[in-house]
């Protein structure tokens, strides 16, 4: 059975596209069966994957609408390994649209099933704001995965957030849990994110994960090649951080299980 995690944050430019794609890569690496699914009509995931949002003839925007399945509408990043189902444009619309439809908050959860045997993880890139797009990623989901930098805006947006997950968790679905917070662009060089990161690990405590994914330039220039960094430079800092959190994720997970 998968485990389906959303990638969520309603703070926007925290690194939630950058993680979910260096995650992946870095689960594939180590031998994982992955899919990442693009919720994001920037469709910044399917692109940082190396597929090409412009020329995809179906999108996850299809399967939201029940025209196609995720079988037919994933593609294949082959340099990274694992599979996508990608977004463009069109998704901007499927929030208009999905409001008069029924079951419209629990579509990509009844869609992943019928592809569930044939993933470990399904990582779930969401877009910053609380939308029907993002309800459909948290109803689906077996936990969230919270990347954030160590500075004090990041802190105000993470009580929203968790108080969303708390409501989504009452009544939308009980499976749903914080798994783990994540800190991204970290410089221990600056005091204050140190602070923040003590902050969190004392209020959090073993929520924190104990990887720390470092600011590094060459996770950054990655997406430009249309690769994540775990495939665009293996050896630099930021990659070698992020094989190193895939691999902590699964042993969270199978402490959990």
């Amino acid at each position: 059975m998968a485990r389906i995690f959303c990638i969520a944050n309603q703070k926007g430019g925290v690194g939630k596209t950058t993680t979910t794609v260096n995650l992946a890569a870095g689960l594939a690496r180590i031998g994982q069966r992955v899919l990442v699914v693009d919720l994001d009509p920037q469709g910044n995931a399917t692109m940082g994957s190396g597929v090409d949002k412009r020329a995809l003839e179906l999108s996850v925007y299809d399967v939201l609408l029940e025209s196609a399945g995720i079988a037919e509408a994933r593609r294949r990043s082959e340099k990274a390994g694992f599979d996508v189902l990608g977004a463009n444009r069109e998704l901007a619309g499927a929030e208009v649209e999905l409001v008069e439809l029924e079951r419209r908050d629990k579509r990509l959860k009844a869609a992943l099933a019928a592809v569930d045997a044939e993933y470990d993880f399904v990582l779930i890139d969401c877009p910053p704001s609380l939308s029907l797009l993002t309800l459909n990623g948290l109803c689906a989901a077996h936990g969230v995965v919270v990347p954030m930098q160590c500075e004090y805006f990041a802190l105000e947006g993470l009580s929203d957030l968790v108080n969303t997950i708390k409501q989504v968790h009452a009544n939308l679905n009980p499976d749903l849990q914080i798994i783990g917070l994540l800190r991204v662009m970290f410089d221990p060089r600056i005091t204050l994110q140190q602070q923040v990161s003590e902050q969190l690990k004392a209020h959090f405590g073993d929520k924190v994960f104990d990887t720390v994914i470092p600011r590094n330039v060459r996770l950054a220039e990655a997406p430009s090649y249309g690769l994540p960094g775990v495939v665009f430079d293996p050896s630099s800092r930021g990659a070698v951080a992020f094989v190193e959190f895939a691999n902590e994720m699964v042993r969270r997970i199978e402490g959990m299980r």
